[in-house]
């Protein structure tokens, strides 16, 4: 009992004690929450007051932003209103200006006016008296004025004439005094710095052979050797009294180099009969076109000629088998192509091109087929279809003038194949025609009034006319020398160029006794 007691007391005690330190705890607890309330309420405030710092310094920044850029356009305004008076005075000023100048105009329209009106009355006036006195001087002169008039402008021409050809003459003489000296200068150093050599061919082939009964089996049984020789090559073969040689005749230098190595080859290995012929001949032909090719490329090697079509290449090797009057034509074509490249870098042209369309301007007269066309046409298509560049192929076409020249490089192609082709021992000319062409230029002299005599001197390179001093002046001297190489170049064909020299001269001869 007395335990129970105990424990009910201990119990009691146990709960006032925890309700005491509940109490205690209680309290405690609120002055915290106090502290914590208040330290969070200064914050609080704190940070109201440092937001409304930021708010009115961000306001401020603001409006010193918006009050700047509003005094800026402010400015701008004040500099486009003083911008738009000031055109406005302009405009005012030359509406001023303009208003006066009507003003002025319509003045000097009515003064115009009135001065026209005196000058129409004074004109009438004057044809009037001018009228009159022609009629008096017609009836003075016995003639009337479309007669005087005539006169006149006959007289007139003349006078015109004469002085037209002094001026032209010293307009000719001054060209050439400037002129003349640098053309020829770079004519001369052009043909100095080109030199070549020359090979004469003829439509013949001489084949030497060690004795005379090769002959007899070069013609073979019943002379069948040589007519399937003959057949094969398209040469003829003349096997006549000449000793130790057999002549090869054709047109065509290809075949004339085949039958030729085809005849050496047989001889050489004795076995001569027709299946040896057409096997000989088959090899020989595709040697030669192997040739052809292998010298095309090595022209355009030599000459610095890159990107050539092979096409075009082996038209320039076929050349070395082609002669034109007696010079061989890829000697020529070189020639030419050096000539020009010489010449166009004197000029300040492009030597490149210049050197191409000299190699390529006559390979026209090597063309696989025999088309009717003029070489130069034929050149100028060939050489187009090979994608060569304009200033190429209008070269190839107009170097005898059978297409319109479009570029500077074209008269110098020309040029250069007149001096490769005039050049004294380059060609060979056959004496008729040649006789011929003296002849004729002779003739054309002959044909002008006043003419005495004329010479065709140097080859036909000059001409010298001969006219009477009673009967031709000096004007027309000149002027018969003008004339004369006109007709000359519009109705010869000729190499390089002719020296026509008109000589007008009075002897006085007496005799002493």
């Amino acid at each position: 009992m007395n335990i129970l007691v105990i424990i009910i007391v201990a119990l009691i005690c146990l709960f006032v004690g925890g309700l005491a330190t509940t109490t205690v705890l209680r309290k405690q607890i609120l002055r915290k929450s106090d502290t914590l309330l208040k330290e969070a309420e200064e914050k609080a405030e704190i940070l109201k007051k440092e937001r409304i710092l930021q708010a009115k310094e961000k306001f401020l920044q603001l409006k010193a932003e918006h009050d700047r850029d509003l005094n800026e356009k402010n400015i701008q305004a004040q500099k486009n209103e003083v911008r738009y008076q000031q055109r406005e005075q302009a405009f005012s000023k030359r509406v001023e200006e303009v208003t006066k100048k009507d003003k002025e105009l319509e003045i000097l329209k009515k003064s115009l006016s009135t001065q026209l009106e005196l000058v129409t009355k004074r004109q009438n006036e004057l044809d009037k008296a001018n009228l009159q006195a022609i009629e008096k001087l017609e009836a003075l002169a016995n003639m009337s004025a479309a007669d005087a008039r005539a006169q006149l402008l006959e007289s007139l021409k003349e006078e015109a004439k004469s002085e037209a050809m002094v001026y032209i003459k010293d307009i000719v003489d001054e060209a050439k005094t400037t002129a003349n000296m640098e053309a020829r200068k770079i004519v001369i150093e052009t043909i100095q710095r080109t030199a070549t050599e020359h090979a004469v061919e003829n439509s013949v082939s001489v084949f030497n052979i060690e004795n005379d009964e090769i002959k007899g089996r070069i013609i073979g049984r019943e002379g069948r050797n040589i007519r399937t020789l003959e057949a094969l090559t398209g040469v003829e073969i003349i096997i006549d009294d000449s000793p130790d040689a057999i002549i090869l005749s054709g047109f065509d230098p290809v075949r004339r180099e085949i039958a030729r190595l085809s005849l050496h080859k047989l001889v050489t290995d004795g076995r001569i009969h027709p299946a040896r012929i057409e096997e000989v001949v088959a090899k020989t032909k595709k040697q030669i076109e192997q040739e052809i090719i292998e010298v095309g490329k090595r022209t355009c090697i030599d000459l610095g000629i890159h990107g050539m079509h092979h096409e075009l290449m082996r038209l320039v090797g076929k050349m070395k088998y082609r002669s034109s009057y007696g010079q061989n034509l890829l000697q020529h074509s070189k020639e030419v192509a050096n000539l020009c490249a010489t010449m166009a870098a004197e000029l300040g042209l492009n030597p490149k091109i210049a050197k191409r369309a000299g190699l390529l301007h006559d390979i026209g007269k090597v063309p696989d087929t025999e088309p009717e066309l003029p070489h130069a046409v034929l050149g100028m298509k060939t050489a187009e279809k090979f994608k060569e560049k304009p200033e190429v192929f209008n070269a190839i076409g107009a170097h005898h003038d059978e297409v319109e020249m479009e570029t500077l490089i074209a008269p110098i192609v020309q040029i250069c194949d007149a001096i490769s082709g005039a050049r004294p021992g380059a060609r060979r000319e056959v004496v008729e025609a040649y006789i011929k062409r003296l002849e004729k230029l002779e003739e054309l002299a002959l044909s002008y009034p006043g003419v005495v005599k004329t010479y065709a001197i140097q080859a036909g390179r000059e001409l010298r006319v001969i006219v009477g001093a009673d009967k031709i002046s000096d004007m027309e001297a000149t002027q018969i020398s003008m004339d004369l190489s006109r007709k000359i170049q519009d109705e010869m064909t000729y190499p390089g160029q002719i020296k026509i020299t008109v000589i007008r001269e009075t002897r006085a001869v007496a005799f002493a006794k």
